[in-house]
C-alpha cells in the first residue's frame, strides 16, 4: 500500500515541517509570557493552545508521511 514520494513533495514537507515547528515554538513562548504577566484575557491564551495542539497534530501527520512504512 505504500508509495514514494517524489523529491519536490519531500522538500515541500520538510519546509513546511519546519514552518509547522518555528510557529509551535512561537506559540510556546507567546503563551509562556502572557501566563507571566498574569494575563486577564485567559481566551486569548486558549485561543493559542488550541492553535498550538492543532499545529502538534499537523507535524505528527508530516512527520508520519516522511517516515517510511516499515514492514515487521
Amino acid at each position: 500500500m505504500g508509495f514514494e514520494l517524489s523529491a519536490e513533495e519531500v522538500e515541500g514537507l520538510m519546509v513546511e515541517l519546519a514552518r509547522l515547528r518555528d510557529e509551535h515554538r512561537d506559540l510556546d513562548s507567546a503563551i509562556d509570557a502572557l501566563e507571566r504577566l498574569g494575563a486577564i484575557n485567559q481566551i486569548q491564551v486558549q485561543r493559542l493552545k488550541k492553535r498550538k495542539l492543532y499545529l502538534r497534530d499537523r507535524i505528527a501527520h508530516l512527520e508520519d508521511q516522511l517516515t517510511p512504512d516499515i514492514i515487521a
